[in-house]
């Protein structure tokens, strides 16, 4: 009997000790500055919103991360573009209707993930990940937000942090 329970007892340590302690960070910025003409659905970033994009792969140079998204709109690839190639990754595509989905999800588990998308879609993100409402659509001269929602097993924290740029 004694043996039995020693080795219901070792059994259980193993498995508790094989778990991987899994870890998914998630990045999340809006597209920098972009050109402001009514008529235009599909923008350029301006002078401005350009060198906001060198910014922010500067910002990641310390970040591995192992997969890059943007919608496919060209203000958001391009702001997408420098920290991608800097990573010497490739900007996948995402849906901005249907970004944070289960697949998604199990796609992104373990890895470090920057997401470029917009103003009314960011926010919405990050509050479907950590499962409340805590942020709001970003004003349109807002281009300095960043998301970071880090998940471990059954933990989430999140923290918005304000990155200034002065061009």
């Amino acid at each position: 009997m004694k043996k039995i329970v020693l080795l219901i007892i070792f059994l259980g340590s193993v498995a508790l000790y094989s778990q991987e302690d899994i870890t998914t960070t998630y990045y999340f910025i809006r597209h920098a500055e972009k050109v402001l003409k009514p008529s235009e659905n599909n923008p350029e970033l301006t002078k401005k919103g350009k060198k906001r994009a060198e910014n922010w792969s500067n910002v990641f140079k310390h970040v591995k991360f192992d997969m890059v998204f943007s919608t496919n709109f060209k203000r958001t690839i391009a702001t997408a573009s420098p920290t991608a190639k800097s990573k010497g990754l490739k900007i996948q595509l995402y849906d901005a209707k249907n970004a944070i989905n289960k697949k998604f999800l199990e796609n992104t588990k373990g890895k470090t993930v920057l997401i470029v998308g917009h103003s009314n879609t960011i926010p919405n993100y990050v509050n479907k990940l950590i499962g409340k409402k805590k942020y709001l659509d970003i004003s349109d001269s807002n281009n300095s937000n960043l998301y970071i929602v880090t998940i471990n097993n059954k933990t989430i924290n999140n923290i918005l942090l304000k990155i200034p740029f002065l061009n």
